[in-house]
């Protein structure tokens, strides 16, 4: 090696990771977990690799100062401190290790619910203010009883089977997993208003995504269960904390077990003054073996792409020669896009995903094509566990259909991908292509032909097409600051249809989006982010 590689680790990593680094012929690793905001950014331009957790914040600011940095490299699951778009920008790959911490997070869970229902934490305190308080602290067998499971991924999963151990029986709600899929678990599929009132304790295993953020709020509280039991240690905000408070308050439910908050640490959190809440300080993944299994993995993977251009669990640059991915980059774009267009706007379990490549693009190798695809239809539903590379696997655990055709006539375009999407509910179409070199537009969605850019903030409107109804969309989004950066129309004439798709320079609001709803003549408003 030429020249040697500076590795900046600047969140605290087991020290078999920093071993492997350091061992790494042509490496200089500096370990610093105390840098401030502003001197990471004064001294980030010095080094090839990052190594972080969760307190680095990489920001904008940060990778634009970064003159050398080729990855970042994150010892666990969640990338919502790392600007993943500055990053690809910049050409930066951002890795991550979704596979480490899973059995670790799992167990936290179980334990916490077992410390809930017998009130563990709180009669250690009374032993160690030396009271005897046998009659305060009756608890709740787990024995028989119902486990609610809302999120069957590979954690979700793993507490299931635990709970299963224990006797308890086992209801889950998931509505990106068909019904069957979930049954071949063990688990009785049901609906999230079914498993609300049923549960005699409720766990959350969801990732944190617009749909699932106050996934668990006042209204859900109302249809529990009295006495009901609820543990999250998947992520802050997916719980509204302000509504979990009333409920304890209340007593409409019975206790809670918190490892993740909206705000960590949590300052002046009034849950922490209840003494029906337990609470850990997000210790899920907080094991000997899960903290050096992560960060074997991620100084492993860095060392590989430093040494050999060898990507593995990027969740921005698919894994393919080099030289491939500087042909197919654009339709790599282009295909995460529209399964993630599809996946956003298709309700429902997936069933089957099939897809068409077109004209020259169909004398390509298909196969990094469809991975990147994949990783688009699983990004809005598993948010950062998925990457290039799970992602197939990802797909497959969940009895995902994924097909694929090639045909080498051209049509309206060079180079096309169709890509149809089955679910349990509905069934939706999209195709896409790309424009110059680096430009992936959509151009059709089901019947609706349109020409739009597939990025930035975007919303998707269906209407009927009558005078004012554009103009009252326009009108809406103007009294709350919300500024159209770009307008598409397509039409299906014989049907007095219109699809909008329209680009703002800021996210629409929920409730913004509500209000489009309550629109005449506007039949379906859907925000995506891509």
């Amino acid at each position: 090696m030429a020249a040697s590689m500076k590795i900046l680790v600047s969140d605290p990593l087991h020290e078999r990771g920093i071993e492997v680094l350091e061992e790494t012929e042509g490496f200089e690793v500096e370990v610093n977990t105390s840098l401030t905001p502003e001197e990471l950014l004064g001294i980030i331009k010095n080094y090839d690799a990052l190594v972080i957790r969760s307190s680095t914040k990489v920001t904008v600011e940060v990778i634009e100062a970064a003159e050398r940095l080729k990855v970042i490299g994150r010892a666990g699951i969640g990338l919502d401190n790392v600007d993943i778009g500055a990053a690809s920008k910049q050409g930066i790959v951002v890795m991550n290790t979704p596979d480490g911490n899973v059995i670790t997070t799992a167990e936290h869970a179980v334990a916490m619910l077992m410390a809930l229902s017998r009130n563990i934490p709180q009669a250690t305190a009374s032993m160690r203010a030396h009271q005897w308080e046998k009659k305060r602290f009756r608890g709740k067998e787990l024995f028989n009883k119902t486990l609610g499971v809302i999120g069957i991924g590979r954690i979700g999963r793993i507490v299931a089977d635990r709970a299963r151990g224990m006797k308890m029986n086992i209801i889950g709600y998931d509505p990106y997993i068909p019904a069957e899929a979930i049954e071949k678990m063990g688990v009785e599929p049901v609906n999230l208003d079914e498993l609300l009132a049923r549960a005699d304790f409720i766990t959350v295993h969801t990732p944190i995504t617009p749909e699932t953020r106050n996934l668990i709020n006042k209204d859900c509280f109302a249809k529990m269960k009295p006495g009901v039991l609820l543990v999250n240690c998947a992520r802050g905000g997916i719980v509204n904390e302000k509504d979990l408070y009333l409920a304890l308050k209340e007593g409409k439910i019975a206790g809670a077990a918190l490892d993740v908050f909206e705000k960590e640490p949590p300052e002046d959190n009034p849950l922490l003054d209840l003494d029906n809440v337990i609470a850990t300080p997000h210790l899920g993944a907080s094991t000997e073996e899960a903290q050096e299994n992560v960060s074997l993995a991620v100084a492993n993977q860095i060392v590989d792409y430093l040494r050999t251009g060898t990507i593995r669990n990027a969740v921005n640059v698919p894994s393919v020669d080099g030289e491939v991915l500087v042909r197919l980059r654009p339709y790599l774009t282009l295909a995460e896009r529209l399964g993630s267009l599809l996946s956003q706007i298709t309700k429902g379990g997936i069933l089957e995903v099939a897809v068409e490549y077109i004209g020259e693009l169909a004398s390509h190798d298909e196969v990094p094509l469809t991975v990147s695809l994949t990783k688009g239809v699983l990004a809005p539903i598993l948010g950062d566990e998925v990457n290039f590379v799970n992602a197939p696997m990802l797909a497959k655990e969940r009895d995902i259909k994924i097909s694929v055709t090639k045909r080498s006539e051209a049509e309206d375009f060079t180079s096309l991908i169709n890509v149809r999407m089955k679910t349990t509910e509905h069934e939706n179409v999209v195709s896409g292509t790309t424009f110059g070199k680096q430009d992936p537009r959509i151009v059709r969605i089901n019947d609706f032909r349109l020409e739009a850019p597939l990025e930035g903030h975007l919303l998707l409107i269906y209407n009927i097409d009558t005078p004012g109804t554009i103009g009252a969309i326009g009108t809406c989004l103007g009294q709350h600051r919300i500024n159209i950066a770009t307008m598409e129309v397509g039409q299906v004439i014989e049907r007095g249809q219109n699809i909008i798709l329209l680009r703002t320079d800021t996210p629409v609001p929920p409730e913004v989006q509500e209000e489009l709803l309550g629109l005449g003549n506007v039949n379906f408003v859907q925000r995506l982010a891509l």
